[in-house]
């Protein structure tokens, strides 16, 4: 008898996700907690796990799909013949029923347990397909092969994965993976796209008469391969307007989600940004000399941690930076904890994942929550709740390029602080001398209705008083 499998709780204030993509099909036998499907919710992706070991023998969702929590996703038949109420039987391989239920009777001896995920038998890998004729000399060893996948349906690669091959439109169907029991790594999806990058240079190169013959099969048949691929990773599907070729592709949640947030703080929030620059030559000699006993530790030590302690010991210092404003009941609600959030450029968009409790945090503290938040938002291994509960963001232009901005406030919050590339400028001494420093461009966009000019350059003023001068930090209270 099949069950009816629902979408769970994603989290608080979760009431739907968009399907990303199905990683099985009607039909597939699955194991009891291996991945049906990954969301899309506001700005993290979830994998949903299959409740029971059984059969799948109806999807009710594609890809694109937006499906509310709660709602049938598809029907299971469960191993064993378990009733849906009751929590399923499981295999006879020890594992315990998820849901809420008497002890699993005894089970028949003959039942077969489910087939294991694909990710445990690693197939050797496929040896390198080489044409018979001659190839280009400059062409590595193909790292992806036009060959049927060799597990059985179930590609052993994370939800992160996925979506960045779908991104630089690569087949995963046909990579070895290098990872932890041949898992695909971004690596492996990445040297795919460079032999296909370095096949099109060797296919478009001029060729003597005499060479050209020779070469003319495997450079044709390198190029169909590369453009297949090169094509799809284009955004969008091909369409046609009133003036020409266009491509149109559907908003994604998380894109959604920050053209409401982005419109709301407009619309809202009447802004003002204060520039400026810190000295932070000092702050360099400063770092230079500790960066290797973190590393020791396995830690990277940039300005970032100074700069994020110095904004949270100026928070406590100004109230009104760390705010809100609600006026609805007409109140401003100061917040007695900092919690900084830090703009991060992802490929899927912009995604402010939040260090909480910050005024409590040395620098070393700073500086290991800070790589491992980094880590976790590269690997897509975040949830919704690590987006939450912000109090002042920190956007860091300076690791793209760029100097000065005006940053939109994150609201609810009432003030936003983005720092731009530290570069080597000229600058007139007390002594009237010159001399080249280190300056770091910082812009402070501020919401007007609760912070005055005053207070805003007061607040800036503090923070740059810590970074020229970073021995304060270790003394500030």
């Amino acid at each position: 008898m099949a069950t009816e499998i629902k979408l769970p709780s994603l989290g608080d204030g979760i009431d739907s996700a968009d399907v990303l993509e199905l990683f099985v099909s009607e039909g597939d036998t699955v194991t009891k907690d291996q991945g049906l499907m990954e969301l899309e919710t506001d700005k993290a992706t979830v994998t949903v796990p299959s409740p029971f070991a059984g059969k799948i023998v109806k999807l009710s969702v594609a890809a694109g799909q937006t499906v509310a929590v709660g709602s049938v996703i598809g029907e299971i038949e469960t191993t064993g013949g378990a009733a849906p109420k009751p929590a399923p039987a499981a295999p006879a391989p020890v594992q315990a029923p998820v849901a809420p239920a008497a002890p699993v009777a005894a089970t028949p001896a003959p039942v077969t347990p489910a087939p294991q995920p694909a990710k445990v038998v690693v197939p050797p890998p496929p040896k390198p397909v080489v044409a018979p004729q001659p190839a280009p000399v400059a062409a590595p060893a193909p790292v992806v092969a036009e060959v049927e996948s060799e597990y059985e349906g179930v590609i052993p690669a994370g939800p992160a994965i996925r979506r960045f091959a779908r991104e630089v439109g690569v087949d995963l169907a046909g990579v070895v993976g290098s990872g932890e029991g041949g898992r695909i790594t971004r690596e492996d999806v990445l040297a795919v796209v460079r032999q296909g990058q370095q096949s099109t240079k060797i296919a478009t190169l001029p060729s003597s008469p005499a060479s050209a013959s020779s070469s003319a099969a495997p450079a044709a048949a390198s190029s169909k391969s590369v453009s297949t691929k090169t094509s799809s990773a284009l955004p969008g599907t091909a369409a046609e307007d009133d003036y020409g070729p266009v491509r149109v592709e559907k908003m994604s949640k998380i894109r959604k989600t920050i053209a409401a947030q982005m419109h709301r703080s407009w619309t809202n929030v009447p802004r003002v940004t204060n520039f400026d620059d810190a000295d932070v030559t000092e702050l360099e000699i400063f770092r230079q000399s500790s960066k290797d006993d973190y590393a020791a530790r396995g830690i990277k030590l940039t300005t970032m941690p100074f700069l994020i302690k110095a904004v949270a010991t100026a928070l406590k210092h100004h109230p009104s930076m760390n705010a809100s404003v609600d006026m609805e009941n007409e109140q401003i609600i100061y917040k007695d904890y900092v919690n900084i959030g830090i703009a991060v450029d992802t490929d899927r968009g912009l995604v402010v994942p939040t260090l909480k409790n910050v005024e409590r945090m040395g620098i070393p503290d700073i500086a290991q929550g800070l790589g491992d938040l980094s880590t976790r938002v590269r690997n897509n291994d975040f949830g919704v709740n690590d987006l939450r509960g912000g109090s002042f963001t920190i956007s860091n232009l300076g690791a793209i390029g760029g100097t000065y901005s005006t940053p939109i406030v994150n609201v609810p919050e009432v003030a936003i602080l983005l720092v731009g590339r530290t570069r080597r400028m000229p600058v007139v001494m007390e002594d009237d001398s010159i001399k080249p420093r280190s300056m770091m461009p910082l812009s402070l966009a501020y919401d007007h209705r609760l912070v005055d000019g005053g207070t805003a350059a007061r607040f800036l003023n503090e923070i740059i008083g810590y970074l020229e001068a970073p021995s304060r930090l270790l003394l500030a209270i």
